[in-house]
C-alpha cells in the first residue's frame, strides 16, 4: 500500500537529488539546491512498503496562491496511479484549502493534472518571467 506522507524528515533527499537530475526541468541541480527547495516548500513524499518512490513540493502562501513542482513517481513504479494518489493528497491537504490560484508547467502530463481541474491559462499574455540560469 502507498502511503504519501507530508512529514520532511522521511524524506530521502538524495534519492530525490538522483531522480531530479536526471529528469528534463531539473538536469544537473545539486543536492544543496534540492534542500534548499525542500526547506522552503510543502513536500510530499511517496512511500511504498518505507521506500520512497516519489515526490513533489509546493510553492505556496497558504492563501492565494500554490505552485506545484518537482512532481514524479519513478519509473518502475509509473502507471499503477501512484501520481493519482499523489495528486489527490495535494489537492486535499487541509493547509491548503483556501488557495484560489493553482499553478504548474508541465511537458508531458497534461492528461494527469486535468483529472484534477487544472487547465491552459487563461491569460497567458499577463504572465511574465525572469530567468536567470537556463534550464537545459
Amino acid at each position: 500500500m502507498v502511503e504519501i506522507s507530508t512529514d520532511k524528515s522521511r524524506l530521502n533527499v538524495p534519492f530525490i537529488q538522483s531522480v531530479l537530475t536526471e529528469l528534463y526541468w531539473a538536469k544537473g541541480r545539486t543536492i544543496e539546491e534540492v534542500q534548499t527547495t525542500i526547506d522552503h516548500c510543502l513536500c510530499f513524499g511517496v512511500y511504498l512498503d518505507k521506500e520512497q518512490i516519489g515526490f513533489a513540493r509546493i510553492v505556496t502562501d497558504y492563501a492565494v496562491f500554490a505552485y506545484l513542482m518537482d512532481v514524479f513517481i519513478v519509473e518502475e513504479h509509473r502507471g499503477k496511479g501512484y501520481s493519482s494518489q499523489l495528486m489527490e493528497a495535494m489537492m486535499n491537504e487541509p493547509s491548503l484549502q483556501k488557495i484560489q490560484i493553482w499553478r504548474l508547467a508541465t511537458t508531458d502530463a497534461h492528461f494527469l493534472y486535468k483529472k484534477f481541474g487544472f487547465t491552459e491559462l487563461a491569460h497567458p499574455e499577463k504572465l511574465m518571467e525572469k530567468i536567470t540560469k537556463k534550464i537545459k
